[in-house]
């Protein structure tokens, strides 16, 4: 295997999301200043807070309504539809998929059609609704004969689901994974964070000081990535490489994060360095940055610790202000956007909040930012201390 096959980028790019229904809806979206949140249209949401940043109904596609015998909810079928547009964009046919491994971060995934045969909400009696079948479905509907994983890392699944994706490739075992994450809407995801009191009703305000918890998004992001060698071969445009990831885990607390924040700036600087880039080549952030208390104030601190004083000049794009907390494909979707903050050479303003003084970072709110670096720095955490911290670079991309 040469160094060439060894590399990693990403040549595909496909969204579904409250912002629209492709990738190029997305970017306008965020450049617009993100989705405002709204109540999710669902019965006895007998919670304190009951909105979600949505997709549009019509930007929802109708099918595939079934996997086999399996009925599809909204969760996969929106994973099939960016699967579908990454691979357009990554020029593969269905041919050329058979060989194509999918590997998806979902945490709810198939959750609607579970909760409306649990609550027999028109579901047929006995009917099998299982939670973990968006990558089986996804591999089915573009005709992947290949392993299809599904990996279910909490809110750091979709970060693994990249690892996971780079090392199959590094490694020799896949030339191009299809990667990504998919969630619907679940009143038992809703009813989880709110009965923990990390569910904010107003909307999802990270960094802010009247932030009260996270608020859910629904959608899904999907990207192709493959050996540079193999991607130049064949004469495909790449958007980034994606140059180094580490994990860590907390450890500390089922659902609270360390304090000290030690393992997410382990996550953080070993990412950095496998990735051959030093911090002043960073040009943005995409935090993981919840808008619950403690979290935002740690990650703060531990932007600090691997940045310094260049903290407070480094932009940060508070996602999940734009589209909500999208579980499982958090991380796909902060792939995706990294990948199209370096191909435009600048950072979306952030929604405008009433920053919290002890999260003493850099957040741009009145307009973008042009890029000053070639790396894009993208953090994913979960309950349990699950930590993921990826790195896509501009600089090694030259075709």
């Amino acid at each position: 295997m040469t160094a060439e096959d060894r590399r990693v980028v990403v040549t595909g790019l496909g969204a579904v999301s409250c912002l629209g229904g492709n990738a190029t809806e997305y970017w306008n979206g965020l450049l617009a200043g993100g989705m405002e949140p709204r109540e999710v249209p669902l019965p006895h949401l007998n919670m304190r807070a009951t909105k979600m940043y949505l997709t549009a109904e019509n930007d929802i596609p109708a099918g595939p309504s079934t996997f086999g015998a399996i009925r599809l909810g909204a969760g996969p079928r929106m994973a099939i539809a960016a699967a579908h547009e990454a691979l357009a964009d990554a020029g593969l046919n269905r041919e050329q998929c058979r060989d194509l491994p999918v590997v998806m971060g979902v945490e709810m995934g198939n959750a609607d059609m579970h909760e409306g045969r649990r609550g027999n909400e028109g579901a047929e009696p006995g009917e099998w609704t299982p939670l973990t079948i968006t990558a089986s479905a996804v591999g089915a509907a573009i005709g992947s004969r290949a392993a299809n994983t599904s990996v279910g890392n909490a809110c750091s699944a979709g970060g693994y689901a990249l690892t996971i994706a780079m090392d199959m490739i590094r490694s020799g075992e896949a030339e191009q994974v299809l990667v990504g994450g998919g969630e619907g809407v679940t009143r038992v995801g809703m009813g989880g964070f709110d009965r923990l009191g990390a569910a904010d009703p107003v909307r999802c305000r990270p960094f802010d000081r009247d932030r009260a918890g996270t608020m859910f998004g629904d959608g899904a992001a999907m990207v192709v990535v493959e050996s540079a060698g193999h991607a130049n071969r064949r004469g495909a445009r790449a958007y980034a490489e994606l140059a180094g990831a580490a994990w860590s885990c907390d450890a500390h607390h089922p659902t609270a994060p360390d304090p000290e924040g030690r393992q997410v700036v382990r996550a953080m600087t070993e990412a950095l360095e496998e990735a051959g880039i030093s911090p002043d080549g960073i040009g943005c952030v995409l935090p993981h940055g919840t808008g619950t208390p403690l979290n935002d104030v740690v990650e703060s601190r531990a932007l600090r610790q691997v940045f310094g004083d260049r903290t407070d000049r480094l932009p940060l794009l508070s996602l999940k202000g734009m589209i909500g907390h999208t579980a499982g494909a958090a991380g796909a979707f902060g792939c995706l956007t990294a990948a199209l903050v370096l191909r435009h050479g600048k950072v979306p303003a952030n929604r405008p909040i009433n920053q919290d003084p002890e999260c003493r970072v850099w957040l741009p709110q009145e307009q973008p930012v042009p890029m000053d670096g070639t790396a894009v720095l993208v953090n994913t955490y979960a309950f349990g201390g699950n930590n993921t911290s990826f790195v896509l670079s501009a600089g090694g991309v030259e075709f």
